[in-house]
């Protein structure tokens, strides 16, 4: 569960999700889950771009300057400009990574698969029929 206070416990939770999706997706027995998960994954990425934003903010402005630096101040203050300048880059390549991947769900939502033995979608507990087709 996010703690929504801990970056780092979140970090380490959101790698763990990740590391299972990738596992999962090895080999995808019913796509239609894949137009939910693309949905999930560009939320996902919106999010990531606001994280390496905040995180690059800290060492924009005042931040830098705090007594928590240890060392040479210039050093550390050069530092701390070069940390947020690859972290708002980081930010711009995951928005235009999540352009493509917007993309990508939106054309998926097109795509029609023909109901063959895929497991049934159970929702609430209880099995839904299944359409001849679905998206």
């Amino acid at each position: 569960m996010p703690t929504f206070t801990k970056p780092s416990l979140d970090a380490d939770e959101a790698f763990e999700a990740l590391r299972g999706l990738a596992h999962a997706t090895r080999s995808t027995e019913d796509p239609r889950e894949i137009y939910s998960a693309l949905g999930s994954l560009a939320s996902g990425l919106a999010c990531l771009e606001q994280v390496l934003h905040q995180l690059a903010r800290f060492h924009d402005g005042p931040a830098r300057d705090r007594t928590w630096m240890t060392g040479d101040a210039r050093t550390a203050r050069a530092a701390s400009y070069q940390v947020s300048w690859e972290l708002h880059r980081a930010a711009e390549m995951v928005r235009q990574v999540a352009a493509g991947l917007d993309r990508a769900h939106e054309i998926e939502g097109t795509m029609v698969y023909e109901v063959r033995d895929f497991p049934t979608p159970v929702h609430g507990g209880r099995a839904t029929p299944e359409p001849s087709v679905s998206l």
